[in-house]
């Protein structure tokens, strides 16, 4: 079984560190205390044997068994079974990184199940245990630990993605190309990617303290709650406002992508109208010459005297009337 850690707490103290889940149900029974099992990556099999333990409910297992959910919180009776989606940025590759976190949550338990490395959950715990009188107040303020640890780590999250966006906004005013509008739309789908692991927590935390009276949890845990909704709805509009802004910059590089085809093209345009007016200038002397170049026996003018400088008279002629007229339409 990959369990991280198991312990028995009873008002807020862990007194035992069953081996097996036998034990920790035992123990739990024995001294009315709280289990609280973490596990990793567990096996159908292994998540099977712990929801047989403590009657999970089969629906939450499914979910469970089945993983990629999104974020969601759902209620079984006394029961409550929550999938959260913590995250991490890596600063090397500037991407971020989701977990998936399935949190059981009975009158008697708590059963974590870890599918990434993150969140540490052994911080939360010693975090706890150091708080004996908040950890006595049950598996209710252990989901609040926890969901205040996933929601705390996207605070790196968000920064991360505000300092690519910088880079982005720079990037795009000194002259953005194809490999930029590239990065916007990936960095956008992260952007899109977080707002589906924050945004549902707002929904989650506010049905939470809707049940708190019917339920009984604790006047302070609530405040708890309620502290952990204000910073998820301040993520929230963090990253809508992201997302804002990488909408617009795709809209703005794409502007400007085109202007600068387009300008190439109008540059291009003029190269040609250029080297088309030279080839038309040059086209007329070449046809005079052309034609006395023949050498036919029949041509009057041969024989006559003003017949070479008329040739080339014309030539000039034709040149220079060809170049005043493109000079006027600015193809020169």
């Amino acid at each position: 079984m990959p369990i991280i850690d198991s312990a028995v707490y009873v008002d807020g103290h862990r007194i035992q560190n069953p081996s097996s889940l036998d034990q920790t149900f035992e123990c739990m029974e024995a001294h009315g205390g709280m289990a609280w099992i973490g596990l990793l990556r567990p096996s159908p099999e292994e998540l099977e044997r712990v929801a047989a333990e403590f009657s999970l409910h089969p629906l939450a297992v499914e979910d469970a068994l089945a993983g990629h959910q999104r974020s969601k919180l759902e209620r079984y009776g006394d029961n409550l079974f929550a999938v959260l989606r913590p995250a991490r940025y890596i600063d090397e590759t500037e991407t971020v990184e989701f977990g998936e976190l399935h949190v059981f949550i009975g009158p008697e338990y708590v059963v974590t199940v870890r599918h990434a490395e993150v969140p540490d959950l052994s911080r939360v715990r010693r975090r706890m245990e150091e708080n004996p009188e908040l950890l006595a107040r049950g598996p209710e303020a252990v989901l609040y630990a926890i969901l205040d640890e996933v929601v705390d780590q996207y605070d790196p999250v968000a920064r991360g993605l505000q300092n690519d966006v910088d880079e982005i906004e720079d990037e795009l005013f000194e002259g953005g190309d194809a490999e930029l509008t590239q990065r916007i739309y990936e960095l956008a789908r992260e952007v899109i990617h977080f707002q589906r692991a924050t945004d549902p927590l707002r929904d989650m935390l506010q049905a939470l303290l809707r049940g708190a009276d019917k339920y009984g949890v604790d006047i302070e845990l609530q405040r708890s709650l309620r502290d952990v909704l204000d910073h998820v709805l301040r993520q929230s509009d963090k990253v809508a406002a992201l997302r804002a802004i990488l909408d617009n910059a795709l809209t703005v590089n794409a502007t400007l992508v085109a202007q600068r085809q387009t300008a190439t093209s109008l540059e291009q345009n003029e190269q040609v109208k250029k080297i088309s007016g030279w080839a038309a200038i040059l086209f007329g002397p070449s046809l005079v010459g052309a034609i006395y170049g023949m050498n036919f026996r029949n041509m009057p003018e041969l024989d006559w005297t003003l017949g070479y400088p008329m040739a080339l008279s014309l030539m000039a002629a034709t040149s220079l009337g060809l170049w005043l007229t493109f000079k006027r339409k600015h193809w020169l």
